[in-house]
């Protein structure tokens, strides 16, 4: 999983970091709350891992901004606060889980892989058709419709074509792409994800005549956009 994690504890951090990369997740680390909602805005993740108290903007105002532009990624909270009150408004606001620090590792990973099941039954429940735009999206029979017409895509081009549509206006880098959609963590330059873009750019004629482009920002990767 790619996990976006905020801590201000540098040594806490980097405990935290070798469990999580030692339990096979790659981590983004943010120290306080304007950095964090930066990369939030900057990428996507599987899971959210937030700590409460942080330089800036506190864990729950984070929590906070985050849930008003995505409601299913999943979020687990951990904090020092151990009364009722704090647990509900982090609850409210939105986490899906909460930890009392100090944490453990067995115990950390494990919430994170129930967290994870969790959302993979979410996703599934939701494979009624999408539409984006002059698109939808058939994730039962794995096709995506232009106009009422299924569009000839290969594999892998559905499964990019459709997470691109399912995540407008979010940026991902290629590294991203290349371990959601092919399960590849590889830091080495590949043309991999421009070969695939290109080709469902044309399939599925995202442009802006119909609406929407897939920008191309340069050295961080592509972001699909309403016109």
């Amino acid at each position: 999983m790619r996990i976006a994690y905020l801590e201000d504890d540098s040594d806490q951090a980097a405990l935290v970091m070798h469990w999580l990369e030692a339990g096979g997740h790659a981590c983004n680390l943010a120290a306080d709350g304007a950095s964090m909602l930066q990369l939030l805005e900057g990428a996507a993740f599987d899971l959210v891992l937030l700590d409460w108290e942080v330089p800036d903007i506190d864990g729950l105002t984070v929590l906070t901004r985050f849930r008003q532009r995505d409601a299913l990624t999943p979020v687990l909270f951990t904090t020092l606060r151990d009364d009722e009150s704090s647990v509900v408004s982090a609850l409210n606001a939105g986490a899906d889980d909460y930890m009392i620090k100090p944490i453990t590792e067995t115990e950390l990973l494990a919430r994170i892989n129930a967290l994870s099941r969790r959302a993979g039954l979410v996703r599934a429940a939701q494979q009624a058709p999408v539409d984006i735009g002059p698109w939808s999206i058939d994730g039962a029979n794995h096709r995506i419709l232009m106009a009422g017409k299924t569009v000839a895509l290969t594999g892998k081009d559905y499964e990019l074509a459709a997470y691109l549509l399912c995540n407008e206006g979010v940026l991902m880098s290629r590294e991203h792409l290349l371990e959601k959609i092919w399960g590849i963590r590889n830091t080495i330059e590949s043309r991999t994800v421009d070969v695939h873009i290109s080709r469902i750019r044309r399939s599925l004629s995202i442009t802006p005549e119909n609406g929407y482009r897939i920008k191309s920002i340069y050295q961080h990767g592509y972001r699909l956009e309403a016109v």
